[in-house]
């Protein structure tokens, strides 16, 4: 079965390079489109609308718009729950957000705008465009722990770097330049004596240029060697100004005649002008204040790379799809197709130190030039095929590209509590794949039912793993896999650094706190390992006991901490089978929906050939039970063939 998923993969993947650049026209991104033609069923997709609708009755103060494009043809554009929820003002398509750090993708490509100018050479060291960047040295690391040393920070006992930041490093997190502690709108990944530093030495004014923040760049230590480790971090800021320099033009003015006017992103820059500020979404709560990224209703003087552009889902859609059309949307291009595939291609070598933030081998993700890229078919952050590219904003935004479905997801909403983003980005992930289409194959349904006896062999909970796509090739065993609530580590020199629990998960319950460093599992060491080797060492079944041995910071003695594996919260795809007059009844009760079989909605299958079942109605979705050695049910199929998706029997 693998193998003929992967012939269909490599066949969607040949009809790409097929597709010829700019058939998405103006039109076809203006209407929406038939679900249906689009190879969406209905019905599914209007899951999404009651999902988001129901976020809204709930009290969630946050509107929502979603747009999901196919082919390049718009399939779906809803606006749900309010623009400004104080004044109950409904939210609109063409509604105004700030996008945060999806900015960084408009920077990146226009980075490589200059690129293909000739007019910018990646691998250029970043001195030769910024002098005051030139010779910049390296915090100093502890060998044993690969914690900087503080009291070199104290005396500015740095190292030369091996090699000066190149622009290609700005672009993939690699230039050795980090994020201050919590500040100018991100949440701040590490609380690393070095991240203060550049809080206090460079703080980020929205009242001063990019130039001036940049400047003051050059007193501070890289955190790490140039090219060495992935750090989530200012690059794209400093691009910002890099782009400056070399096209002549404040960067709000190189974006809005080399991407925002060809694209026709009509709503899409710093700030948003007096006559559209009706469109401008309130954040809920206290409004952000002078000098804040919030605060775009007036004119800037700070034209950052890395966060402070607004912009709207149509206009967003425009760009994704002009990076789905191989840089070409309308006739314009923007970028040379060979420039996209290098951008969405991973760009980081086996082996690249990860610092965090939900990229690398534990994630199932790369980095190319400025985009999370998916690498891995059995896990990732990044809904659909490998090759999917994607990223999100801190206010709350989302997009992602799959260009083996042709397929362009993009989520917007406002809110100041980034730790709950991720509920969000959970529904637009899975919500529009579960939607998507699955080729029937017709058969005639059997007449005999079977036996009440027959019918109990399938009794039980199927769990399908995370996603509810079926290109997503899930790996599940039969005891389940164990759930620690370990959200986002490091691997450091000795260990696995701790940036980030679930609130409430087994770790977290057990004392477990951002920061520590986990050296041992049970009564083996971790020191040195990969990440990837060392969550098998901290993977398990569910209900089986994990052992870490922690150090703290500002505690001499290592703290041990037991505790028991669970299973996977409710966001997993889950089926409870039941017998019900005589036949057969599936139910989802997991986080989600998936095909015809409706959360809260049993919903009964007739007998198709032995161990298959099928729905009736709705898409006809079938159903295979597989059975062990010992002719014992232990798992299901939804679908068998090149799109199954495989469950395991977990009670």
């Amino acid at each position: 079965m693998r193998n003929q998923r992967f012939v269909v993969l490599l066949a969607a993947l040949a009809a790409l390079t097929l597709y010829p650049a700019g058939a998405a026209r103006a039109d076809d991104l203006q209407s929406v489109g038939d679900p249906d033609s689009l190879g969406f069923s209905a019905r599914r997709l209007a899951r999404m609308t009651s999902w988001f609708e129901a976020q809204s009755e709930k009290g969630d103060p946050s509107g929502f718009v979603v747009g999901i494009a196919r082919g390049g043809k718009l399939a779906y554009l809803q606006a749900t729950g309010f623009e400004d929820h104080d004044k109950k003002t409904p939210m609109r398509p063409d509604s105004i957000f700030r996008i945060g750090s999806m900015s960084k993708q408009i920077t990146s490509v226009a980075t490589m705008i200059l690129v293909d100018d000739g007019k910018l050479d990646l691998d250029a060291p970043v001195a030769q465009y910024l002098p005051e960047l030139r010779d910049m040295q390296v915090v100093r690391k502890d060998p044993a722990t690969g914690n900087p040393i503080l009291s070199d920070l104290a005396q500015r006992n740095f190292e030369p770097a091996k090699r000066a930041m190149t622009i290609r490093d700005l672009l993939r997190n690699t230039s050795g330049l980090v994020y201050a502690t919590g500040d100018y709108g991100d949440p701040g990944f590490e609380n690393a004596a070095v991240h203060l530093l550049y809080g206090i030495k460079a703080p980020f004014r929205r009242d001063k240029p990019i130039a001036d923040f940049v400047a003051s760049l050059g007193t501070l230590p890289l955190a790490h060697q140039p090219g060495e480790v992935w750090e989530y971090a200012i690059g794209y800021d400093v691009l910002g100004r890099v782009i400056e320099v070399v096209s002549g033009q404040p960067f709000d003015q190189f974006l809005q005649s080399r991407l925002f006017a060809p694209l026709h992103m009509v709503d899409s820059g710093f700030s948003v002008p007096q006559d559209k500020l009706v469109r401008l979404v309130a954040v809920p709560g206290a409004q952000p204040q002078p000098l804040s990224e919030g605060d775009v209703g007036k004119p800037q003087t700070l034209f950052w790379g890395g966060g402070g552009i607004v912009s709207t889902v149509p206009d967003f859609l425009r760009f994704c799809q002009m990076l789905l059309n191989g840089g070409e949307l309308d006739g314009v291009r923007i970028l040379k197709p060979e420039t996209v595939r290098l951008m969405t291609t991973n760009s980081l070598p086996p082996g690249m130190h990860i610092a965090g933030h939900e990229v690398g081998p534990a994630f199932g993700t790369g980095w190319g030039l400025g985009f999370a890229v998916r690498t891995s078919p059995d896990f990732s952050y990044i809904p659909g095929a490998v090759g999917s590219f994607n990223w999100q904003g801190s206010w709350g935004t989302f997009f992602s590209v799959d260009p083996a479905q042709k397929l362009i997801l993009i989520m917007m909403m406002q809110r100041r509590e980034y730790s709950e983003n991720g509920f969000y980005f959970n529904a637009i992930r899975r919500l529009p794949y579960t939607a998507l289409k699955v080729p029937e194959a017709p058969a005639p349904v059997a007449s005999e039912q079977g036996t009440a006896d027959t019918l109990t062999d399938y009794v039980g909970r199927y769990d399908f793993g995370g996603s509810t796509s079926s290109l997503d090739r899930q790996v599940l065993v039969a005891d389940g896999n164990g759930w620690t609530g370990l959200e986002s580590v490091v691997a450091e020199t000795g260990g696995l650094r701790v940036i980030k629990l679930v609130d409430a998960g087994p770790a977290a319950k057990a004392g477990v706190m951002a920061g520590d460093l986990i050296a041992a599992v049970g009564d083996s060491s971790i020191r040195g390992l990969t990440l990837e080797a060392a969550f098998r060492r901290i993977s398990g079944p569910v209900n089986a006991a994990i052992k870490l041995k922690i150090f703290r910071q500002n505690q001499s003695d290592p703290i041990i901490v037991t505790f028991t594996r669970e299973a996977v919260p409710s966001h997993s795809v889950q089926l409870r089978i039941r017998v019900a007059d005589g036949k057969l009844v599936v139910e989802a009760t997991g986080g989600w929906s998936i095909l015809d079989f409706d959360k809260g909605q049993p919903t009964s299958v007739a007998v198709r050939s032995k161990d298959e079942f099928q729905v009736e109605s709705g898409d006809h979705t079938r159903i295979a039970f597989v059975r062990d050695a010992a002719g014992k049910v232990n798992g299901a199929v939804l679908n068998p063939g090149p799109w199954e998706q495989r469950g395991v029997l977990a009670q």
